[in-house]
């Protein structure tokens, strides 16, 4: 993706130059908060080289491309929403909560706002909805990429304090490492309590004999493959 997309391109030409892109990461996993971003890119620059959808990216790759975006952008913001937000509010209410801080927190006023998959009635701000955004408009897509370093790099810290879950690597997502540390350490301030896998299993492990949390961490796991959480 080298060039703007022609939605950004109508969008700048009906509504302005200052188009805010806007991506949120982190509403799968079962612990850690869900983090967006928010980034005015100059409408009058070449895109970025190489910028395309976070997850189709090195952990490398998103590394250069995220200082490339920060040294690059107009304005630039991160809005996050914590684990008792998301336990209080919802998954999808905390994830709009995140991306209408991001958009407050930008330097500029944006002209318009342009946010990946569907619009949403709630966020408060007119915007313009794209489905596979971060993979169809360089403005979303840099959003992504930001949002995702930055959440990683927070679940790789909240790793050095909480090393049994394996976060460094699992990035909060419910792999087998995860369930495990769940099973014989217990949840931690970071855990969504109300995500339905956290909570069946801190409540198994309430009734059932200490030998048997790593079966129990186990059979937790195949469910969620079978539900393609992980």
């Amino acid at each position: 993706m080298r060039k703007w997309s022609a939605i950004e391109r109508d969008l700048r030409s009906t509504r302005g130059p200052l188009l805010a892109g806007v991506d949120e990461v982190g509403r799968g996993p079962l612990a850690g908060p869900v983090v967006a971003c928010a980034v005015v890119m100059p409408s009058e620059a070449r895109a970025i080289r190489g910028v395309d959808d976070s997850k189709t990216l090195s952990r490398d790759e998103r590394d250069r491309l995220a200082s490339r975006i920060h040294s690059r952008a107009l304005s630039l913001a991160i809005g996050a929403a914590s684990v008792r937000e998301i336990d209080r509010l919802n998954i999808y209410h905390a994830s709009v909560l995140a991306m209408r801080r991001a958009i407050t927190r930008l330097a500029v006023t944006p002209d318009h706002v342009v946010i990946d998959g569907l619009a949403i009635r709630t966020l408060g701000i007119e915007h313009t909805a794209v489905v596979s955004g971060d993979a169809r408009c360089h403005s979303i897509a840099c959003a992504s990429i930001v949002a995702k370093v930055t959440r990683d790099r927070l679940m790789r810290a909240l790793a050095l304090r909480y090393p049994h879950y394996k976060w460094e690597t699992n990035k909060g997502y419910g792999t087998a490492d995860h369930l495990a540390g769940l099973a014989s350490h217990g949840l931690t301030p970071h855990h969504r309590r109300s995500f339905a896998p956290v909570f069946q299993l801190s409540l198994a492990l309430t009734v059932a004999p200490v030998a048997e949390a790593p079966a129990l961490a186990v059979a937790f796991y195949d469910i969620l493959d079978q539900e393609q959480i992980s």
